[in-house]
C-alpha cells in the first residue's frame, strides 16, 4: 500500500497507546481490517483503547502514528 493513502484514515485502538507504551489499532484498509503497531502522534499524548483515531503518519509495513480523531 502506498504511504500516503494510508494517512488520513480512520482507526480504533485495541491496546492504550501512550508515553513508553507501544499500542495496536485496528484500521479498515485493503477492502478488510487490520492490526497495526501504534504511537501516539504528539509523544506525551495517551489515547486509551476504543479511542478513534487517524493515521497521521505511516511507517511500512505495520507501524503508524495517530492522535485521536475528535476532541472530548
Amino acid at each position: 500500500m502506498e504511504d500516503a493513502s494510508m494517512v488520513g484514515l480512520m482507526g480504533r485502538v485495541t491496546g492504550t497507546i501512550g508515553p513508553g507504551l507501544v499500542g495496536e489499532v485496528i484500521v479498515r484498509v485493503r477492502g478488510g481490517a487490520e492490526h497495526f503497531l501504534a504511537y501516539p502522534a504528539s509523544p506525551k499524548d495517551r489515547i486509551e483503547t476504543g479511542t478513534v483515531v487517524m493515521v497521521v503518519e505511516y511507517l511500512p509495513p505495520r507501524t503508524v502514528y495517530v492522535s485521536a480523531a475528535y476532541d472530548g
